[in-house]
């Protein structure tokens, strides 16, 4: 099944990413990390907050109806929505001043995975690393990563998704539904070549299906759990970059996108490049996890 996602913001951010749906306020969140910014939006369509940092901000995890845990170039930090206050939590690479993070989530057991990336060419250059973060305790699960993306969990907690997306793969691994960790090898889930475009953002279904934004493939596909290709959603952008299900019974599909690095020739042909997407949904998203910070 092939169906196309409308605007739903016309946010033009330079690298949209990270969009979560936080079930405490009934918002829509996502960044623009070139503008080191974090915005959020009404189910309506209606623009609510923009927090903007000091630092490199690229996904956050929810852990209470105020507070979001924000992952950064400075490390894990907590921003008070109220108040807009900020209060640093848990340093991830505190003596690397050439890597930032990149895709993140919470997965059942409370762990916050978060990826780091190499700032300088990290298409050749293997920087970055994939951790855990969960009660104050940071574990490092993968290292030598080039573009950490593609981090969701399935619904029983027991599997893990992951890809570097410079390898194309996407990648799955048993955890332990208590502790968030690892308990198993890595295997392929998708590999490269099998769908259009590199594996970016991804997010898991209350089926159990894996919604996969496909940057420089023009769409999010929707994976069934044996790794065959259930649904496409096409998107009017290149760049598509993150998905995740928010609104009423969350059954909207959100999806980021990104202009960054397009010519003005590019720009002329995807004009909404950057902007946020939206398409409804039969089978809902999962509620995201409360972080334990």
């Amino acid at each position: 099944m092939t169906d196309t996602a409308e605007l739903f913001i016309d946010s033009r951010c330079e690298l949209g990413e990270g969009p979560f749906w936080h079930p405490l306020q009934e918002r829509l969140f996502w960044f623009d990390i070139i503008n080191k910014t974090l915005y959020s939006a009404t189910a309506g369509g209606i623009m609510v907050d923009r927090f903007t940092f000091d630092a490199t901000v690229t996904a956050a995890g929810v852990i209470d109806s105020d507070n979001l845990a924000i992952a950064s170039a400075a490390g894990l930090f907590k921003l008070t929505l109220s108040t807009d206050t900020r209060e640093i939590l848990t340093p991830l690479e505190p003596d690397s001043s050439t890597t930032r993070t990149n895709d993140g989530r919470v997965n059942p057991a409370g762990g916050f995975w978060i990826g780091t990336m190499g700032l300088n060419d990290p298409g050749k250059v293997a920087a970055g690393a994939l951790y855990q973060v969960r009660g104050g305790v940071v574990t490092k699960l993968l290292a030598d990563q080039h573009i950490p993306n593609s981090t969701c969990f399935s619904p029983d907690g027991r599997t893990a998704y992951y890809a570097d997306t410079i390898a194309g793969v996407i990648r799955k691994v048993a955890i332990d539904p208590e502790t968030g960790l690892p308990s198993g090898p890595w295997q392929v889930f998708v590999d490269n070549g099998v769908i259009a475009g590199e594996p970016d953002g991804a997010v898991v279904d209350a089926e159990g299906f894996v919604w996969s934004a496909r940057w420089m493939g023009n769409a999010v596909v929707r994976i069934a759990p044996d790794g065959r290709v259930d649904r496409v959603v096409k998107l009017p952008v290149s760049r598509v970059t993150c998905p995740a299900f928010g609104g009423k019974n969350l059954r909207t599909l959100y999806v980021t996108s990104a202009r960054e690095g397009m010519s003005a020739a590019e720009l002329a042909k995807e004009e909404l490049a950057g902007s946020v997407f939206a398409i409804d949904v039969d089978v809902p998203g999962l509620p995201e996890h409360l972080f334990r910070a």
